[in-house]
């Protein structure tokens, strides 16, 4: 390298760099340093040393030609400045680095400061016309005080730079969260998905590996006095659904919801984000995400922005489910007058229709055909209106008049229904006309056989049987467990659907729950 390459600092006082003390040490600045003079290296570091620019220090870099300047950008792309040499291994190796660096790795937030000890051959009119470059600078005017001074501005505007990036890639992450927050969904999936979003909008999921981000959603209703009650988990809290928060968290978690609560607000506090909302229906939820980094200030805006959607989804979910419980209350009325005359009657609806959601889940259908079915089921037996209680409450054999008239409740079921513009009542329709199918085409009213039956009539075939063999009805009594599945696996492949039988039996004991939870009254 010519004598006049050298590099010289000037004896000045230390710079205040701008430090600022940190408790948990954040990752330092990148800086990479590209120069063909090794004491250039030396200095450079030795200058910079003890520097704190916002709380962080400095990592540095070290290459001595415009090859390595290209090679450690592609390694290192979060680098925060570059000081490069312009003339190195060619005149213009530095510069050719430069195109390379915005122009091939498109990297536009590396500030480059470039230092030449050569001015002459890249004149700085002509290279700041003609290259993406944030300084230029000659080695002999770059003092120990004015490197610091050029490295404080260049980590600032790179700060800012990353602030503005930040603030819109949250901004798109919360456009696409936002779309799916109104369709409607039970609030257990409302809050599953906030959750999931929040890691995503916070950049949580990138974090260290070895912690998991995990967080609940909770809350109580207006006319309930049991505290806080997680419905929905990620993480750790996955599995606690049913808890309460005291059960399910640590003391420090314990502390920041009742702050929320006492506050009526929601903050961010270390690596910790707890949401409060306040229903227009009196009900509180609270949703709480803890993080694998510390959540600045734009976390905090973005969440800011992102709780008025949250805020309104929940509003939304709440109206939805108002909604849903009025149809299910509906469709339990509407069966319970079949059998009007029995106590039984609702028991039995409410049996049905957890059994079949239950089921259906097990057999892995979409949660919302699994909600439908919910609803629709307690509608299958609809059509029994029409049929005589003399024949309804016959405790001997049907005669074959008698069974004729009993069959045709499903084309009467049917017919009630199929005119409802509501989709639950067209399920309801299709249920109420073929769950007397069977497998083997041996059923009424069409003889369809397999896959040919609607799968919510296949489901709801069984687990009526289940349940009415489970009870004790007008025509006999209920049968011992044992007798229950012996029948269920006989008829599997003839009367049932053999893979919903299959799912029914390995998944017994969650079927007699139901069962046990909804016993008919003591008469």
């Amino acid at each position: 390298m010519p004598e006049n390459d050298a590099i010289a600092f000037a004896s000045e006082g230390e710079a205040d760099a701008n430090t600022t003390p940190c408790q948990s040490p954040p990752p330092p600045w990148k800086i990479l340093v590209i120069d063909d003079d090794a004491d250039v290296h030396t200095l450079t570091q030795m200058v910079l040393r003890g520097y704190q620019f916002q709380g962080r220090g400095l990592q540095f870099f070290f290459g001595c030609s415009g090859a390595e300047a290209k090679t450690l950008m592609a390694a290192h792309p979060d680098t925060a400045v570059l000081l490069l040499d312009v003339v190195m291994e060619r005149d213009g190796s530095g510069l050719e680095a430069v195109q390379f660096i915005r122009n091939t790795l498109k990297n536009q937030f590396v500030r480059i400061i470039l230092r030449t000890g050569q001015p002459g051959l890249a004149p700085e009119q002509k290279v700041i016309v003609a290259y993406d470059i944030n300084d230029y600078k000659e080695k002999t005017e770059l003092t120990a005080q004015k490197l610091i001074t050029v490295v404080t501005a260049a980590l600032r505007a790179y700060r800012d730079l990353r602030i503005i990036e930040e603030n819109r890639r949250g901004l798109e992450k919360i456009i696409h969260a936002t779309q799916t927050l109104f369709e409607p969904q039970s609030l257990k999936q409302l809050a599953t998905g906030v959750l999931i979003q929040l890691v995503a909008l916070l950049g949580l999921e990138g974090g260290a590996l070895y912690v998991q981000p995990s967080g609940f959603a909770a809350a109580d209703t207006p006319i309930s006095q049991e505290p806080l009650t997680l419905y929905a988990g990620t993480g750790s809290y996955e599995g606690l659904i049913g808890q309460t928060v005291r059960e399910a968290s640590d003391p420090h978690t314990v502390l920041l919801v009742e702050k929320a609560l006492r506050d009526a607000t929601g903050f961010c506090e270390g690596n910790c984000y707890v949401g409060y909302f306040r229903t227009r229906a009196g009900s509180t939820n609270l949703l709480f995400l803890q993080g694998s980094k510390m959540l600045t200030a734009v976390d905090q805006t973005l969440i800011d922005i992102f709780s008025v959607n949250i805020a309104q989804a929940f509003d939304h979910a709440y109206r939805n489910q108002e909604r849903l419980d009025a149809q299910q209350a509906l469709a339990y009325s509407l069966g319970s007058v079949v059998d009007a005359h029995s106590d039984n009657a609702e028991g039995h609806l409410r049996r049905v229709a957890d059994s079949a959601r239950l089921l259906a889940q097990k057999a892995g259908l979409p949660e919302e055909e699994v909600e439908l079915l919910w609803l629709a089921a307690p509608l299958h037996d609809l059509g029994k209106i029409a049929i005589p209680n003399l024949i309804l409450t016959k405790k001997d054999k049907l005669t074959p008049e008698e069974w004729a008239i009993m069959q045709a409740h499903t084309a009467v079921g049917a017919r009630l229904l199929k005119n409802g513009n509501h989709r639950i009542l067209q399920v309801g329709a299709s249920i109420a006309e073929l769950h007397h199918e069977r497998w083997d085409g041996q059923g009424y009213p069409h003889g369809l056989a397999g896959t040919d039956i609607p799968i919510f009539a296949r489901i709801t075939a069984l687990v009526d049987v289940f349940d009415v063999l489970c009870h004790d009805r007008c025509y006999g009594q209920a049968w011992e467990i044992a007798r229950v599945v012996d029948f269920i696996g006989k008829e599997s492949g003839k009367h049932f659907d053999p893979q919903l039988v299959e799912l029914l039996l390995a998944h017994l004991a969650e079927f007699q729950a139901i069962q046990l939870a909804l016993p008919n009254p003591v008469v």
